[in-house]
């Protein structure tokens, strides 16, 4: 039996691609989890999938995001872990960004991630055995299972990507946040971080779908591929996982070596943009 079997967690985004890929690698782990997502058909059908909990919500939305997280914490009897994954993107230039497309970049992918973790928080905090982790017993490690946090951000915040310039600047605020988050948290909760690079999701499916753009990618990325929702679902285990209890305020990239120096990705994606 897993070591994460009996914990609780909640997934934002859960309906699809990394959210999805989560749900059911913790679901394997013996997790119980409940889905936040704001696609009601996709919901519903990874719901019944996985007996899970669910509730459509657009984490734009204050009221729903209290109201939503609120709902599912009670049908878990509890809160052990999140995963704050929604998220949505584009590409374009950024003097053509639209001002509707710029906040809904940014409500989605910064603010929405803010409010679910502001809304999460009290409950992983009220966790019974909080605060066994301050007095000298923690000293041959935690006595009882931490609270954990794993927010999906992305390489573009890390590294700027070519035409995602709301996009990278609101994951590079959310893996800010999460340190800010972990400070404040501990020592009770971990907050740490997951930044993709490009993997296949149906975020990314426009582009991958465009004649040579998966190869061109996989070829521009140093493990020659594109990578998977489940890769970065595994990650996100482990950060959640006792295994990871003396990790907190970090941002682990997920990327194929994209971010390093010698990565193509850019020219591949400044293609698709066409001229200036």
């Amino acid at each position: 039996m897993s070591a994460m079997a009996g914990a609780r967690a909640l997934i934002t985004g859960g309906a699809s691609g990394i959210g999805e890929a989560t749900a059911r690698h913790l679901s394997e782990l013996g997790v119980g989890v409940a889905l936040l997502d704001r696609n009601a058909e996709r919901l519903a059908s990874v719901a019944d999938r996985l007996g899970a909990p669910a509730a459509v919500v657009d984490v734009t939305d204050p009221d729903a995001v209290r109201t939503g997280v609120a709902s599912l914490v009670e049908e878990l009897g509890g809160l052990d872990y999140l995963v704050n994954n929604a998220g949505t993107g584009s590409l374009g230039r950024l003097e053509r960004y639209s001002d509707r497309d710029l906040d809904r970049l940014i409500a989605v992918n910064l603010t929405g991630a803010y409010r679910v973790l502001a809304a999460s928080l009290p409950h992983l905090q009220a966790r019974p055995g909080t605060g066994a982790s301050r007095g000298p017993a923690a000293r041959g490690g935690p006595a009882r299972r931490g609270g954990a946090v794993v927010n999906v951000a992305s390489a573009s915040g890390v590294r700027p990507t070519l035409g995602e310039a709301p996009y990278s600047a609101a994951k590079a605020g959310l893996i800010s946040l999460t340190q800010s988050a972990a400070m404040e948290a501990a020592p009770d909760v971990r907050v740490n971080c997951v930044s993709p690079g490009f993997v296949a999701t149906p975020l990314n499916q426009i582009l991958l779908d465009q004649p040579g753009v998966e190869d061109a990618l996989g070829a521009a990325t140093p493990l020659g591929r594109v990578g998977t929702a489940e890769e970065v679902a595994r990650v996100i285990a482990f950060l959640l996982s006792d295994e990871a209890s003396y990790v907190t305020g970090q941002n682990v990239v997920v990327d194929g070596g994209s971010l390093l120096p010698n990565s193509q990705v850019d020219p591949v994606l400044g293609a698709l943009l066409g001229p200036t």
